[in-house]
């Protein structure tokens, strides 16, 4: 059975690591302007100097991410309990080393009480091993929309206003300096952009535009906004809200966030994105695509929250021998719950090693 509107259940959980990192960082004591221009790596944003309009960054003319080496997080849940089953399992360890081996993004939301300091400290242990972190953004008011509207808004919630969100956004800049780095903006929030008011998709519109202006005047950042999945709205539509969205400023867009849609599929359908929207590069989330959607779920639900039998898909790389592609990335992190649903499983963003074992197999 196939759902034309599947939801991805995102959580302050699959960054709780992050946050618990951030407890033992020191505060920040100095400040600079606004993100109209570059902050020096270090230096967190005034909260209280005016919100001013980002320069139109220059011309994306080349895949961003050729050649990148990408972070593989040794802060990670799973290879914590890889290396802890080492000696007294060694099996079940080999097993979740096909995915602790692998680079993976890392959330960015509310639950990071210091997002200056989080994308900070994720960029520094990057830079030090000479890779490119993964960042996925996922704050923006009105989040998970879409999901909200059907009455399955797990994942609802985001900053409570326009100003806040653009403030979040300068910090992560900010956070990250001049450094490599590839962030994904806002899982479902263009798919879903048409359960607001039209007042509210105004607003939604204008602050995709703001955050791409704002984080690509850092010259090593390739910024990708959302655009769902292949059966989520059809290529014309979404090329229309990308071009709303600011696209022509971004490196281009991100397909199959957290969902299970076959790389074959996504490729194809973002190849036909591309090509109305002036030949905009992609990346795919191939973190849990292996097996493919699951076809007998009953509901939107069992589809897209922890579905049995799914395996982890092609290893995330920057080779991927798809001109359009800049990368087939691991933006789901295998193995952390997509939420309590319908089998007993662990809250959102919880390692459950049962489910990280049965993706690995």
């Amino acid at each position: 059975m196939t759902f034309p509107l599947v939801h991805t259940f995102r959580t302050s959980l699959l960054a709780l690591g992050a946050a618990l990192v951030l407890t033992a960082a020191c505060s920040s004591g100095s400040t600079s302007s606004p993100a109209s221009s570059p902050p020096a790596a270090g230096s967190q944003p005034d909260h209280t100097a005016p919100i001013t309009e980002p320069p139109v960054p220059p011309p994306v003319t080349a895949n961003p991410l050729k050649g990148a080496k990408l972070f593989v997080d040794p802060e990670a849940s799973v290879v914590l309990k890889a290396n802890h089953l080492r000696k007294t399992d060694p099996e079940k360890a080999a097993l979740l080393d096909k995915i602790a081996k692998q680079p993976q993004g890392l959330w960015m939301g509310e639950w990071n009480s210091n997002i200056f300091r989080a994308a900070q400290h994720f960029v520094d242990r990057a830079s030090k091993d000479g890779s490119v972190a993964v960042i996925i953004a996922y704050n923006i008011p009105h989040r998970d929309a879409a999901a909200v509207a059907e009455g399955v808004g797990a994942s609802a919630g985001g900053l409570a206003s326009k100003e806040k969100y653009q403030r979040w956004i300068r910090d992560i800049y900010a956070g990250v300096g001049n450094r490599p780095v590839a962030i994904i903006l806002e899982p479902d929030a263009l798919p879903g952009v048409t359960s607001l008011t039209p007042e509210l998709q105004e607003e939604r519109y204008y602050l995709f535009n703001d955050a791409v202006k704002v984080l690509r005047q850092n010259p090593q950042a390739a910024v990708y906004i959302d655009a769902g999945h292949a059966k989520w709205v059809p290529a014309a539509e979404i090329a229309e809200r990308l071009k709303k969205a600011g696209v022509e400023h971004a490196s281009g867009f991100s397909l199959n966030t957290s969902n299970y849609r076959t790389t074959e599929e996504c490729v194809a359908y973002g190849k036909e994105v591309s090509a109305l929207i002036g030949g905009k590069h992609f990346v795919v989330d191939t973190s849990r695509n292996g097996a493919g959607p699951y076809e007998a779920a009953k509901n939107i639900t069992e589809m897209w929250c922890n579905p049995p039998g799914r395996k982890i898909g092609l290893p995330p790389t920057t080779d991927t021998g798809e001109p359009l592609v800049d990368g087939y990335l691991w933006l789901k992190r295998p193995g952390e719950s997509d939420g309590e649903c319908e089998r007993n499983e662990p809250k959102a963003g919880v390692f459950w090693l049962e489910q990280a074992l049965e993706y690995a197999k």
